[in-house]
């Protein structure tokens, strides 16, 4: 006999099945008695672990961009101190598209619906996604000072479009056509081709 599951367990199960249904079926259309079916609860014990939907979909949505940034700062911190801002840039990428495609229900539930969601979840998700909007504007910035980045750039528009480009990969990133490692080469050769001053 296998021993009961802890709450912790249960708690995070709910967590992976709400952003499951909530990347395929959107928010509004997703019920707390879908999530608790699909976690192999009652729908009453979904209260023991939450007090409400809007509670799950903020840790949803904390998670989908903490997981991202974590693996991007991990890899920016692994490099040696005198690393060049371009070999920081590369770090970056490769940093968001693991955390993006190793965790691809809440990440990508966190890009499909938050559009959706209401306003107080949104004003509430805001700050960490600015901090971790300013962790690239950084970046890009050492990258502009340092002469590396081409000197008619707008660091918030690449950042814009980087990140953008970045996170629309989960929905057509396929790991049966190359390895991950290829297609992390291809993006970064497609971003500093248009941004990076050649080497």
């Amino acid at each position: 006999m296998s021993p009961p599951e802890t709450d912790t367990a249960t708690r995070e199960r709910i967590l992976l099945e709400a952003a499951r249904l909530f990347r395929h079926h959107g928010y509004a259309a997703t019920t707390l008695r879908e999530v608790a079916d699909a976690s192999g609860i009652k729908a009453g014990s979904i209260y023991y672990h939450f007090e409400s939907k809007d509670q799950i979909l903020g840790e949803v949505l904390d998670k989908g961009i903490q997981v991202v940034a974590e693996t991007v700062r991990q890899r920016v911190d692994a490099l040696p101190a005198d690393a060049t801002a371009r070999e920081r840039v590369a770090a970056a990428i490769e940093g968001h598209l693991w955390g993006l495609l190793h965790h691809g229900d809440f990440t990508s539930a966190n890009i499909r619906i938050y559009g959706q969601i209401p306003a107080a979840a949104k004003n509430r998700h805001r700050k960490i996604r600015r901090d971790y909007a300013d962790y690239w504007d950084r970046l890009l910035e050492d990258a502009l000072e340092r002469g590396e980045l081409r000197p008619d750039s707008s660091t918030a528009v690449i950042r814009l479009f980087v990140i953008g480009a970045l996170n629309w990969t989960v929905e057509w990133y396929n790991p049966q056509k190359g390895s991950f490692q290829d297609f992390v080469k291809q993006i970064r050769a497609i971003v500093f081709d248009g941004t990076f001053v050649r080497e």
